[in-house]
């Protein structure tokens, strides 16, 4: 029986979906799931088709980080070619999720800690379950923070809780995750795929504007943000694009309303 890969991906109507597979261990990344990562990466960027990026765990929970037995490895000799090279394999395939040029939503059940937490928030949005734990994790192990863990924080919800998740060793539940503005709605399990393919819907549909929508609000957010004016003239081509591209009588047809 051929064994199922660390990370399942899917491709369908306008959307992308990551699953990290690795439920024995909670999703603990491993060097071939962080590969498989960087590929899926890859694809979206190459398919036009694409509009959304969802990215979730099997098993019911998200991601516990990177897999100890790598970390331990790494501890060994720290300063050796191969353990740079081994933690700098996970981290760069989270960067490769943060540059996705389509929308991405992340759906934490269970918990995000440590590295699973940075590869929740370098997608664009979080969904998270009620009960499920946000920690950061580096300093109750006794190990700095890694892969842009502050910065990735502080861009999510400011300084405070950067210091508070990254040096403190807070851990927060998704409800309160929601209440500090580090993730944009609380779904129960059975309900956050559905909850997210709702979310991406106009997205997926139109993927030429999704993806032309996430360029501008990268160059305009980045950080650094960039001023209002500077703004305005990122924003004026493609807001002429999409004029174009509807056409005059285009204006004739009303926008769907949902029921």
């Amino acid at each position: 029986m051929t064994a199922e890969p660390p990370a399942i991906t899917t491709v369908g109507d306008g959307i992308a979906r990551l699953t990290l597979n690795n439920p024995r261990r909670k999703n603990a990344i491993t060097l071939e799931m962080a590969a498989l990562v960087e590929d899926f990466c890859a694809r979206v960027h190459g398919d036009d088709t694409i509009g959304a990026v969802l990215v979730d765990g099997a098993g019911g929970y998200f991601c516990s980080g990177a897999d100890t037995r790598d970390l331990a490895a790494s501890s060994a000799d720290p300063a050796a070619p191969e353990s740079v090279a081994r933690t700098s394999a996970v981290y760069a395939a989270f960067v490769q999720v943060g540059r996705l040029p389509v929308p991405s939503v992340s759906l934490v059940t269970g918990g995000a800690v440590g590295a699973g937490l940075n590869l929740a928030l370098a997608t664009d949005l979080m969904l998270v379950s009620h009960d499920a734990v946000l920690d950061s994790g580096f300093v109750a192990r006794g190990i700095h923070p890694g892969g842009g863990h502050l910065a990735l924080l502080g861009r999510a919800a400011g300084y405070q809780h950067a210091i508070a998740l990254g040096a403190l060793g807070a851990a927060l539940s998704g409800a309160e995750a929601v209440r500090r503005g580090l993730a944009w709605d609380v779904v129960e399990p059975h309900a956050m795929l559905e909850t997210a393919t709702r979310l991406v819907a106009m997205a997926a549909a139109d993927p030429g504007l999704a993806r032309r929508i996430k360029q501008s609000a990268t160059l305009e957010l980045g950080p650094p943000a960039v001023p209002w004016p500077s703004a305005l003239e990122i924003e004026r081509g493609m807001q002429m694009w999409s004029l174009g591209r509807k056409g005059s009588q285009g204006w004739d047809r009303k926008p769907p309303v949902e029921s």
